[in-house]
């Protein structure tokens, strides 16, 4: 009674009427509202108690999820999100975002669902793609085992129509200036793209002046049975190998592990994530290999050599002529496309395919100038079978 003295007292005091007869009043209608609530909370554990007999404490969790969480293959919490490659490759991830995400791959070996694999073709090219009918007709009725993906200078904008295989292949570059290490920055772009889609298993960099030498049937084979990915690693003792090493590229990157090889590469998918989610060599690289040393010849190679030796076919794919000398290779145009031409290419050497001696050695090669499409697209089913 002290309580409620002091609480009328205070209620007056604050401008505030309370009645006594009021507050008597009250206390039944609180006391009717709390037994009404108890009994509904009696209720429901009462059916509760009744459905987990029935059905289990597993079916009731499930219906309850089921019912407030619906589970659909666009959400983060299915697989699917997961599984289904991008649908629109242009993106507003940073450089450092895109290489994060790309390194996120399974480490445990099979897939839980149907996977066929793809080669990713990765073109890293200044502006146009003048060879594109030829790639057209090479990939044409092979859809769904490969995928296309377009690094260009970022002042680019590729207009393709929408029934080509380059349509809307365009990622989110930056420019790419030869022989320093933004060149490999555009080339882990390419890579990191590519790894965005799970079915992708090889990676093949190419340029505007790459072309097939083979149908994409037997490229496929070859690929796909190789036991090695190819790029090339050479340790040279010369002028244009060690010559090129920086001391201070020590430890991470000892001159016994210094190798050059052509930019050019087919990589699996270990090895393509292995690149992506490289910080250390990359530092090393950046700082201490610039002109005349030419990371795009050096950086895969050495790191490569460094953490998976035993991967790598030592060779690449892509034939390449070097022997009128110079910086740059021999670049082919409408009259050097003939068949004896070709004959050279396919005849030319033997090498190593999964421990056995063969001459098919090369199934990509450069440069070709504009001008020698037309002699190309006559030639290719009689010489390149497609």
């Amino acid at each position: 009674m002290q309580t409620i003295s002091r609480v009328l007292q205070e209620g007056k005091e604050n401008g505030i009427l309370v009645r006594t007869g009021q507050y008597k009043s009250f206390r039944p209608k609180l006391l009717l509202l709390l037994g009404l609530f108890l009994a509904v909370l009696v209720t429901i554990f009462i059916i509760s108690v009744s459905t987990i007999n029935s059905t289990g404490l597993h079916s009731v969790v499930t219906t309850v999820t089921s019912t407030f969480v619906p589970c659909r293959e666009d959400e983060p919490n299915s697989l699917g999100k997961w599984i289904q490659p991008p649908t629109v490759l242009m993106h507003n991830m940073t450089d450092e975002e895109l290489l994060w995400r790309a390194s996120l791959w399974p480490r445990r070996k099979g897939y839980p669902f149907k996977r066929v694999p793809k080669i990713a073709f990765m073109f890293l090219t200044k502006g146009p793609l003048p060879l594109a009918s030829l790639w057209e007709r090479f990939l044409k009725g092979h859809k769904g085992l490969y995928s296309v993906y377009v690094h260009p200078d970022p002042s680019f904008n590729a207009k393709f129509p929408a029934d080509s295989v380059f349509y809307k292949r365009q990622i989110p570059s930056q420019v790419a200036e030869w022989g320093r290490m933004t060149m490999c920055d555009a080339e882990k772009r390419l890579l990191a793209n590519a790894l965005l889609d799970i079915s992708n298993e090889w990676f093949v960099l190419v340029s505007e002046s790459c072309i097939p030498l083979y149908n994409f049937t037997t490229i496929y084979t070859y690929l796909s049975q190789s036991k090695h990915s190819f790029i090339g690693a050479v340790d040279d003792p010369g002028p244009f190998g060690r010559g090129r090493y920086n001391d201070n590229m020590e430890p991470e990157v000892p001159i016994t592990k210094w190798r050059k090889g052509p930019q050019w590469f087919e990589l699996d998918r270990d090895l393509a994530a292995t690149i992506v989610k490289d910080a250390l060599y990359h530092h090393k690289f950046r700082e201490f290999c610039r002109p005349a040393c030419y990371s795009d010849e050096h950086y895969f190679p050495t790191m490569l050599t460094i953490e998976k030796p035993t991967a790598l076919a030592n060779r690449s794919v892509t034939w390449t002529d070097w022997s009128r000398g110079g910086p740059h290779p021999a670049t082919f145009g409408r009259s050097d496309i003939t068949e004896e031409f070709f004959g050279k290419i396919f005849d030319g050497e033997n090498c190593s395919y999964n421990g056995r001696n063969t001459s098919m050695c090369y199934l990509f090669a450069r440069k070709f100038a504009p001008s020698a499409l037309e002699p190309l697209l006559h030639i290719a089913p009689k010489i390149m079978g497609f």
